[in-house]
């Protein structure tokens, strides 16, 4: 159980340095404003960081290709800032949770809406 406290603390670390580059520290044209850090997973032995990123708005390819281009950068500047003996590797993937999230909506909303139309038909059928 401590460990498990210890890798979410890392984790959360990491989360907040990152999401600060993000905002601030990293200038490649390709990383678009609308990207932003979700979730941070560090392995038990950490030696790896998956950092999930939510890419809204422009080319989701070439903004994951700006931040793989920067992975150094991101390593070199969470070991400043994260106090640990070895910093874990930095792999970024993209969390689509938002999008599938959004597209649930939809659908429910579609059959809330298809609902209500058939409701709205049997009150008309038993005012006949």
């Amino acid at each position: 159980m401590a460990s498990y406290n210890r890798t979410r603390r890392i984790a959360e670390e990491i989360r907040k340095v990152v999401s600060t580059m993000l905002i601030s520290g990293i200038k490649d044209p390709r990383i678009t404003s609308m990207v932003s850090v979700t979730d941070v997973e560090v392995t038990n032995d950490l030696s790896y960081a998956y950092v999930y990123v939510s890419i809204l708005g422009g080319d989701e390819e070439s903004t994951l290709l700006g931040l793989k281009s920067a992975v150094n950068y991101v390593r070199r500047e969470v070991s400043r800032n994260v106090k640990l003996r070895h910093t874990p590797q930095i792999i970024f993937k993209v969390d689509d949770s938002i999008k599938k999230g959004m597209y649930m909506d939809n659908l429910i909303k579609q059959v809330s809406s298809k609902n209500s139309e058939e409701t709205m038909h049997k009150d008309e059928e038993y005012d006949k």
